[in-house]
């Protein structure tokens, strides 16, 4: 049963050939046997529970498309019941009174929680390497890195520990541990899905979306999750565009007369030959498909690095500061005065990344740097966005590119240079600065003895509420090909 799709369990549970109890079973036996550290917390008790009332729902004829369907969180999302800690010992035992946004919203579906899955702390890095709980490994190579930030989320459904997971994405969090892990994930416009529940780190950035095998099952998940929170400032309103809509109503349209827009700037230096092999033999399926190329250029995409890490490390600067001991979470044992307790409970208790992040982002903000630095990473984040904005009016429909240089490194590698890790995240952070919806889908295997098992992924870029768009276009490449069939030897 785990290697069936969210869209076959549904037809599975419809027709009463297995209960949601069954599979919610299957699941959890899969995730004791697992060794990837892919999950923070299980509650066999809980999960049972739910599905006990997903079986009850199909009796009563009541249930819907993703009723009974087993999905894991990434520990940013606050969860009832079970621990929500961001992998952090900040939050190390901590358990929310209440759901996220986006868990009720499934909840409320009747879909079933397995438990919260591992990530780096406070979703703050690109391997999963910076979890307070252990890192995880690849499930297609145990020595490479799955990935981050929602790493465990990427590892958990390419090892079928979980048909589905949610992540969030803030520089690329959901599509580069997606491209990594030989999965597919989307981010959806910036706004479109609550943040109310989301433990926060760059909130004019952060955004939760869906993480499954295929296209098809994040379109049924994406269903779920966007929609106005009055409970969240940043969710746009329907009179914005964030009306609830079906994203599977595109599912079946052909590509003939589409614009991939190819960005220069994305296959220059410092992309690998592997991953730009594969890449491009994507892009030649979309034109076998009945799409045309176009070359158009991204300027600023240099930029987005600078850019990203002075405003992400800003906000996560203001975010983390309610982490102080004083109000829950992580209190140091002994301290002396108050300003004491303060610096000993934040140097314990968060970890080296979120700790440089804190101090980067203090600094930009402080008097006399502010104008400097986060000023003038604001105007440039416009003309970011500006430069796509340019490339959807005049040249293309979509863009698409690789969604990192490299597969996936070792474990460890880049570790001791945190700037290493910021570099990888070259093609996807202008995406997120613009707020603009993007995905990742498999595409193919990078080369030679150490790279042939760890997976490729292209991304594909939309503009604002073009998501169905995408999916669309990720759903007829999948329907030619049959990368994101692939599993993991021995899954």
């Amino acid at each position: 049963m785990h290697n069936k799709t969210i869209k076959e369990l549904s037809t599975l549970l419809h027709s009463k050939q297995v209960s949601s109890t069954e599979l919610t079973r299957h699941y959890l036996d899969r995730i004791a046997a697992s060794k990837h550290n892919a999950f923070l917390h299980v509650d066999a008790e809980l999960s049972l529970a739910q599905a006990r009332a997903a079986d009850a729902r199909f009796a009563e004829g009541s249930a819907g498309p993703l009723t009974g369907i087993p999905i894991a969180h990434k520990d940013i999302f606050v969860t009832r019941g079970w621990r929500s800690t961001a992998a952090s010992n900040m939050l190390g035992n901590y358990v929310s009174p209440f759901d996220a946004t986006v868990v009720t919203k499934f909840g409320d579906a009747g879909m079933v929680t397995l438990g919260k899955l591992n990530c780096d702390e406070f979703a703050m890095g690109s391997a999963n390497e910076n979890s307070a709980f252990g890192f995880v490994t690849n499930p297609w190579d145990a020595l490479a890195v799955p990935g981050g930030s929602s790493g465990g989320s990427a590892a958990a459904i390419a090892a079928r520990l979980a048909p589905a997971a949610t992540g969030t994405d803030t520089g690329g969090s959901i599509r580069q541990p997606a491209a990594f892990c030989g999965i597919t994930g989307i981010k959806p416009t910036y706004g479109r899905v609550s943040r109310f529940g989301m433990i926060a780190f760059a909130s004019s950035l952060d955004q939760g979306g869906p993480m499954a095998r295929t296209a098809e099952d994040c379109a049924l998940l994406l269903n779920e999750m966007v929609g106005f929170d009055e409970r969240d400032s940043t969710c746009l309103t329907p009179e914005q565009g964030n009306a609830r809509e079906d994203f599977t109503r595109e599912l079946n349209q052909p590509l003939n007369g589409l614009r991939i827009g190819v960005p220069k700037e994305y296959f220059g230096e410092g992309l690998a030959a592997d991953v730009e092999q594969a890449v491009r033999a994507a892009l030649d399926q979309f034109v076998k498909l009945g799409a045309t190329l176009v070359e158009i250029s991204l300027p600023k995409t240099s930029l987005s690095i600078p850019v990203y890490y002075i405003i992400a490390p800003a906000e996560a600067s203001s975010n983390l500061s309610r982490f102080d001991g004083v109000r829950y979470g992580y209190r140091t044992p002994e301290y002396k005065d108050l300003q004491d307790m303060y610096k000993k409970t934040r140097a314990e208790g968060f970890g080296k990344e979120v700790q440089r992040r804190i101090m980067v982002g203090t600094y930009v903000l402080c008097h006399g740097y502010y104008d400097a630095y986060y000023v003038q990473a604001q105007k440039i984040r416009r003309l970011i966005a500006d430069d796509f904005q340019a490339a959807f009016k005049d040249k293309c429909d979509v863009i698409m590119g690789p969604v990192a240089p490299t597969v996936a490194w070792d474990l460890g590698a880049k570790s001791d240079d945190p700037v290493a890790n910021y570099l990888a995240d070259i093609f996807t952070l202008s995406t997120s600065l613009a707020g603009l919806p993007g995905m990742s889908i498999p595409v193919g295997f990078g080369q030679g003895e150490k790279n042939a098992k760890r997976p490729v992924g292209l991304q594909i870029i939309g503009n604002y509420f073009s998501e169905a768009k995408l999916l669309n276009i990720a759903h007829q490449y999948q329907q030619a090909t049959d990368w994101h069939t692939r599993a993991p030897e021995g899954v």
